[in-house]
């Protein structure tokens, strides 16, 4: 379930120029799939997008051939996703209900999924999205780290009632060390 914090933001993003920002960053030579290059690194033949937005990281992993699911709560930015790649699965759901009945080898929320979700189903979204792993998978969980998002030590706690072990955690979708601000967190199955 989204937040108010998230209805605000949705409020004010025209989905065009958001789609459009990527598109400027692309052409200017920027990097912008450290998401995709991040989960790519684990070698997993399936991929979970959780909270795929309008299908950006989902759509550049189909793109290096791996399987991959999107699924979002939003239906207009699911509808983008949709419309930019139909012969991907697209799922319109909640993340702290989610049951797709499969398993994949990578479950990604990139982005803040979590800060975005009503505070009382985040431990939900992080429990669901661990029975969506395969046995030796990871999730994958980027955000920052403002006042009131959920704290690395949080997430640490909600992963490890999910049954999942920290593996790696990173500065930033390039890999860098660790130090605040923003976390890429990587969990193994137990």
């Amino acid at each position: 379930m989204t937040s108010d914090a998230w209805r605000r933001f949705r409020a004010q993003v025209d989905l065009d120029e958001y789609d459009a920002r990527w598109a400027r960053l692309e052409a200017a030579g920027e990097a912008i799939h450290g998401e995709a290059d991040v989960v790519a690194s684990l070698a997993p033949t399936s991929v979970l997008d959780a909270g795929c937005g309008t299908g950006r990281v989902a759509i550049e992993l189909a793109r290096r051939g791996i399987e991959v699911v999107g699924v979002d709560a939003d239906p207009d930015m699911l509808e983008r996703a949709r419309r930019r790649r139909p012969d991907l699965t697209w799922v319109l759901a909640d993340l702290a209900t989610l049951a797709l009945e499969r398993r994949f080898d990578v479950v990604v929320m990139a982005g803040n999924i979590l800060p975005y979700a009503k505070p009382s189903s985040r431990p939900a979204i992080v429990a669901t999205c661990g029975r969506h792993l395969a046995p030796g998978g990871r999730l994958v969980i980027g955000a920052g780290l403002e006042p009131g998002w959920p704290t690395v030590a949080e997430l640490d706690a909600w992963a490890s009632d999910a049954g999942l072990l920290l593996d790696a955690r990173y500065g930033g979708w390039d890999r860098g060390p660790f130090v605040g601000g923003y976390a890429v967190s990587i969990y193994a199955t137990a």
